[in-house]
């Protein structure tokens, strides 16, 4: 996972689904995507993982407004947000279930 944001938000509303109580993993995913698939399985496995993080997948191409807002250029495209919504890390592609648990200790 590379890359720390510039400290925007994002909440419940964009989402269209609750933050986690210590962390979030967001998801930008696309249809016919493979990797998304993967990088689903690895996601939700870490949520499950670490208590009080939750896991939410956007549909890349029904919400272009926040692809244009955080500047998603490829699916997936992960983001990982502390307990307020601000953005910790974010990565493009296949992550390793290591690399998120190691991002999600900037967000905790």
């Amino acid at each position: 996972m590379s890359g720390r944001d510039d400290g925007r938000r994002l909440g419940p509303a964009e989402l269209g689904a609750g933050l986690g109580t210590r962390a979030t993993l967001v998801q930008f995913s696309s249809a016919f995507c493979a990797p998304c698939r993967a990088t689903r399985r690895v996601l939700a496995d870490v949520a499950a993982l670490v208590p009080g993080v939750a896991h939410v997948e956007i549909d890349a191409e029904s919400r272009l407004e926040l692809v244009r807002a955080w500047d998603v250029l490829r699916t997936p495209t992960v983001l990982v947000l502390d307990a307020d919504g601000r953005v910790v890390r974010r990565a493009a592609g296949l992550p390793r279930k290591a690399d998120v648990i190691a991002a999600l200790g900037e967000a905790l």
